[in-house]
């Protein structure tokens, strides 16, 4: 931070972009790991929507949204481990846990949506959603100030996990496809 001048904040954001991209590991309690050499292959700019309105950046990264969710949750079904379905059900039962004591939840519902993104074996996934972090933030930040944000869509994350666990690769695309179109349905109704 002294040498570079910038804040705690700044070097945060630098380091998670950076686990995003599997350049850095986290290790809890011990510190944080270069994985492989920062290089010019390593560094991208972030993709970002600018649009007139919130509702219309919303509706644009839905679209983005529908295709990459649905299929990370058809390869996740397909090639997921153990191990991912015990990370994929604990961030779901957080999510839960959070949605039943404050009738909302924002990220935990990301951190549930990026582990099955882990359990695609594609760090291509996660490297996509980092780079349109800025424009996906939008959803878990109760956009219209609106706490009640996709709140029908709760129930389908449950059987989203449970295609996911049963591997069946179908069955996890249509539940996503439940959870983007209660939120395509909110955002319409919500920007009247």
């Amino acid at each position: 931070m002294a040498t570079l001048a910038v804040g705690r904040s700044t070097i945060r954001e630098v380091i998670r972009r950076f686990q995003a991209l599997g350049v850095i590991e986290t290790r809890k309690g011990s510190g944080n790991y270069l994985l492989r050499p920062v290089s010019r292959a390593t560094v991208h700019m972030p993709l970002s929507l600018d649009t007139d309105s919130l509702r219309d950046g919303l509706l644009k990264t839905l679209q983005v949204r529908r295709g990459l969710e649905c299929e990370a949750a058809m390869v996740a079904a397909q090639v997921r481990t153990q191990d991912d379905l015990v990370d994929i059900e604990s961030k779901l039962e957080e999510m839960e846990r959070v949605h039943l004591e404050k009738g909302a939840s924002g990220p935990e519902d990301l951190a549930f949506h990026l582990s099955i993104y882990a359990a695609t074996h594609n760090p291509l996934f996660r490297q996509l959603l980092e780079q349109m972090r800025e424009a996906f933030e939008r959803f878990w930040s109760h956009p219209f100030e609106r706490h009640d944000f996709a709140r029908r869509s709760f129930p389908f994350h449950r059987t989203l996990f449970e295609a996911i666990s049963a591997q069946d690769a179908e069955a996890a695309r249509a539940e996503t496809l439940k959870i983007l179109e209660i939120v395509e349905e909110d955002i319409k109704d919500m920007s009247k």
